[in-house]
Formats: C-alpha cells, structure tokens, sequence
C-alpha cells in the first residue's frame, strides 16, 4: 500500500502543477517534436472515449473498481512481490484519477509524446501507473500460467 499511496502523491502533485502553472489547452516542448508537457483535461474515459452522461457512468465505475482492487489486493497480500506490486500499481492509478473525477469532473492529462506527426494519447503518472501494472499484472498470470501448467509431452 505504501507504494500506491507515493504514487497518488505523485500524481496529485503533477496534476495541482499543471493546473496552477498552465493554462487548458497550453502545451512546453521539453524535447521538441518528441516530448512536450500539454495540458488537456478528459471526462471520459482512457484515451478520450466518452458519451453523453458518461462523467456519472465513468465515476461510478472507477469507484467500484477501485473497490475492488482494494479487496483483492488485500486477499493477495502474501502473494508474490510481482502481483502486489501490479495491483499496487492499477490501484494507484485507479485512485488518483478517481480523486480527479470526483474533485474536478475531468481528469487532468499531461504528458505528451509524439514520433513526427504520430501523436499518442496525452496521459498522466495515474495512466502510467496502471499502464505499468497491467503489463507486470499479464506478466504474472503469464508466468504463473507457464508455471503450474508446464506443457509436457504425451508418452
């Protein structure tokens, strides 16, 4: 828990920065036509898909899942470090960006990177977070997979 509640921090942080030091809409080159800081603001969910009275829709169920996360990271507390630090992760991101949407009604986006004209979704640290511990969270059911069930020849 300690390390979702770092990343919640973080990602708290760097949102109240972004709104206080940018204005909607702004975005600063840190390295030009590759990485910029552009300040956007999302009400719906990953990636920008939306509908109407989806705001409610989106809160409610960021507010169950992260619920939900919650208990199961609390039945997989003497688990390998790999699934707690995934759902550590998911759980951490899940919650910032719930705080966001509960506080603001849109989630704060930030982080922008681009290859040429090719633009990929603005995200922030929360997206990052649950982007990180879902690829370790696949990576564990994977590993376990290959694991317990270890493909043996038939004789």
């Amino acid at each position: 828990m300690l390390v979702s509640a770092v990343i919640v921090v973080i990602d708290q942080i760097t949102k109240a920065v972004t709104r206080s030091a940018m204005m909607l809409g702004e975005s600063k080159p840190v390295i030009q036509n590759f990485f910029h800081f552009t300040y956007v603001t999302n009400d719906g969910m990953a990636f920008g898909l939306n509908f109407p009275g989806g705001i409610y829709f989106f809160t409610s169920v960021s507010l169950l899942m992260t619920v939900f996360l919650a208990w199961y990271f609390w039945q997989e507390k003497n688990s390998d470090l790999t699934l707690r630090l995934s759902l550590a992760l998911i759980l951490a991101g899940a919650f910032g960006n719930l705080i966001d949407r509960i506080l603001f009604g849109t989630v704060v986006d930030f982080f922008d990177f681009m290859i040429g004209s090719y633009h990929w979704y603005i995200f922030n640290v929360a997206d990052a977070s649950v982007t990180i511990g879902m690829i370790l969270y696949i990576y564990n059911a994977v590993l376990k997979q290959s694991t317990v069930n270890p493909t043996t020849e038939s004789i």
